[in-house]
């Protein structure tokens, strides 16, 4: 079996008579490390379907292929057999519809039965030489739809793209409490709370933090809204929203009552992104779960 992720392009005329290693470098976005494992460690550099290296030159028409070399999981991340959701594959990305009570990757207090795992375990039986890379992260009781390169430079991409807001996140939250008004931003500063390893709280020397919502509907007891991250803290939603005083329902790490719900009410239900490769956008969308679906008829009885 070829475990080789085979990446090809035609050059164009903005490229004629350039390096190849300028048309790689500064066309396509290849690290110096991506150049460097097709180098040393079993890749293929064909230009044309001739093997060659980074100083051939290239013209107007050309075909160039990439042969990137098998990945070796990292030894302390070990394969397991699990049910995986998974919403979309294709040879470079896996969008992934993630069950409450699963980690994303592995930790002390989490070490198997993480996301992480079950991706390897399904490239184990796939025959996919690759490890683990996870383009977004939910909490370990946030749902919904997550991406995973499934090759390294399709995980430098996308960090790229993410960063450039290629990468949109919509989730569903219910919160404690009647919500005024259309929607609104909430801007405030995220960092780590002293003496904590996991608590995160709104303070003035933490990272810049911005959340939109928008009210979808307001009970009494509770408000459902929409929301929309322009940056990515760690517990971003849950500390902006127990920073206004309305914790989500489920979230007793920030407040919230467990009556109603044992974990935070929150589902990532929306995941689009450019896909680099296709050169086209994709979009994804995940029903909301039962337990949060049950939260929003009990609100509203």
């Amino acid at each position: 079996m070829d475990n080789h992720v085979n990446i090809q392009w035609t050059v164009d005329e903005k490229w004629d008579g350039e390096l190849l290693r300028t048309f790689l470098r500064e066309g396509k976005l290849l690290s110096k490390r991506a150049l460097a494992d097709v180098k040393y460690r079993g890749g293929k550099l064909l230009l044309n379907e001739e093997l060659v290296t980074v100083r051939k030159t290239v013209a107007a028409g050309d075909t160039v292929s990439i042969h990137f070399p098998p990945e070796q999981p990292s030894p302390s991340l070990i394969a397991e057999e699990g049910e995986l959701a998974i919403a979309y594959e294709d040879s470079h990305f896996l969008v992934i519809n993630k069950e409450p009570g699963m980690a994303t990757i592995p930790s002390r207090d989490h070490p198997s039965g993480t996301l992480a795992n079950l991706v390897l375990g399904y490239y184990l039986k796939k025959g996919i030489r690759a490890t683990f890379h996870a383009v977004n992260r939910l909490d370990k009781d946030t749902s919904g739809l997550l991406l995973v390169a499934k090759h390294r430079f399709a995980h430098d991409l996308m960090s790229k793209l993410q960063q450039a807001g290629k990468l949109e996140r919509r989730y569903l939250a219910v919160v404690e409490g009647r919500l005024e008004g259309e929607g609104g931003t909430i801007d405030a500063p995220i960092g780590r709370k002293e003496e904590s390893l996991i608590e995160r709280e709104v303070r003035p020397d933490g990272q810049q933090a911005v959340t939109h919502y928008e009210i979808e509907k307001a009970f009494k007891a509770g408000t459902i809204v929409r929301v929309k991250l322009e940056t990515g803290r760690t517990h971003q939603i849950r500390v902006h929203f127990s920073s206004i005083g309305h914790p989500l329902v489920g979230d007793d790490l920030y407040g919230a009552s467990l009556l109603l719900l044992s974990r935070q009410a929150l589902h990532s239900y929306s995941l689009s992104f450019y896909h680099p490769f296709l050169e086209k956008n994709l979009q994804f969308q995940s029903t909301i779960p039962c337990d949060i679906q049950a939260v929003i008829e009990a609100l509203d009885e």
